[in-house]
């Protein structure tokens, strides 16, 4: 899990492995994560852009840039929140994601809230 808070803007994620789009002999492993943004500030702010880096446990990284999150650029005024559900694919059976978005306050000010680098892991049998 990963929490953080930048200008007042949380960012939280919670991961789950997904077996049901995971194909370890095809060497696939997916991984849905939900991300809670929340503005715990005194100040609106809308969410621009994404930036992720993805990094598998044999180093290979992938780097994501894009506008908005699931083709939303949700501003959040202060209290608010937005939460949804993505997911990712790696080439290995764990690895990390880490990155930031771009927000933009009402006044035209742009920051980026860091969002601190999370594992993606698939679980380990339970006998």
């Amino acid at each position: 899990m990963s929490n953080t808070v930048t200008e007042g803007i949380r960012v939280q994620v919670k991961v789950n492995f997904w077996p049901e789009r995971s194909d370890a002999e095809a060497g696939q492993w997916a991984f849905a994560y939900t991300i809670t943004i929340s503005n715990e500030g005194a100040s609106a702010a809308t969410l621009r852009t994404r930036h992720w880096l993805i990094t598998d446990a044999a180093g290979h990284v992938e780097e994501v840039r894009g506008p908005g999150v699931v083709g939303k650029q949700p501003r959040l005024g202060p209290g608010e929140r937005f939460e949804y559900t993505s997911w990712a694919m790696l080439r290995t059976p764990f690895g990390t994601m880490r990155g930031s978005y771009q927000l933009e306050r009402d006044d035209h000010t742009m920051f980026d809230a860091r969002i601190t680098e999370f594992a993606l892991a698939q679980p380990h049998a339970v006998n």
